[in-house]
């Protein structure tokens, strides 16, 4: 890409199918595993509330960004197949903004702002402006949850998933040209931002007993932070492990 005179070399973006791969393809690998082995039998004991707290694991491909955290639910369970709860989740990880993230209109005012340091001979040969940046990223969500108990000891789950998710980066520039750019975008050292989300998700819990399992869980969800900097809206992965816990009294009929 050409910004103003300068030849500004963008960072390559993953391919999106790639997106959250890693998550993706342990919670494939484990229901299928799960599902060959002989848990055949319907549950008879399913407790009225469950609590659950794991490692979570965020990642948006197009950003680079890779966090990682704690993820907690709560939930209510009206009737066997149906849970309503609520879930948080809190990381911290690390980002790489680009120029081809930006919106045009900065894209064209920075290529201006970079033309005119090359004219006068203050830009470095061959220079490629990358900012990486650390980042805390928090969502809520609230909605509901089916469930599917044909097994003894595998509890299958699907869910819609909307919420807000709310973003603090703190860009790191590396050397001068880039300090004077981030003071402009973000002139008190960071940007923060918060908006809704939606997508789909779902998971399983492995039931060691009546009131303790181990959930593995991931969401594929959507939404645009600091939509007045980059172009673009983003696919974020939320993959998450931990113990589960059952509690209540038993709302098998």
């Amino acid at each position: 890409m050409t910004i103003g005179s300068v030849r500004v070399r963008p960072q390559p973006r993953l391919k999106r199918p790639a997106r959250g791969s890693l998550g993706v393809a342990i919670l494939l690998s484990a229901i299928m595993l799960l599902l060959a082995t002989p848990l055949f039998g319907q549950q008879e004991y399913v407790t009225r509330y469950d609590a659950y707290v794991g490692y979570s694991y965020l990642n948006s491909s197009n950003i680079s960004l890779v966090e990682h955290g704690v993820q907690a639910q709560f939930g209510v369970r009206p009737w066997t197949w149906l849970s309503i709860g609520a879930d948080y989740t809190h990381a911290s990880g690390d980002l790489t903004l680009t120029p081809n993230l930006l919106l045009p209109s900065i894209q064209q005012t920075l290529g201006a702002q970079l033309g005119q340091l090359a004219a006068a001979g203050y830009l470095p040969a061959g220079y490629s402006l990358v900012v990486p940046a650390s980042s805390t990223t928090q969502t809520f969500t609230l909605g509901p949850q089916l469930a599917y108990r044909h097994f003894t000891h595998l509890t299958l789950f699907f869910r819609p998933t909307a919420g807000g998710i709310h973003e603090v980066a703190t860009p790191h520039a590396g050397d001068p040209i880039s300090a004077g750019i981030v003071a402009q975008l973000a002139p008190t050292g960071k940007k923060s931002d918060t908006t809704i989300f939606y997508g789909f998700g779902g998971g399983f819990d492995v039931l060691l007993t009546n009131h303790f399992a181990i959930r593995t869980q991931a969401d594929l969800v959507r939404d645009h932070l600091f939509n007045d900097l980059l172009t673009d809206a983003r696919w974020t992965v939320r993959f998450s492990i931990g113990p589960a816990f059952n509690f209540g009294k038993n709302i098998v009929k």
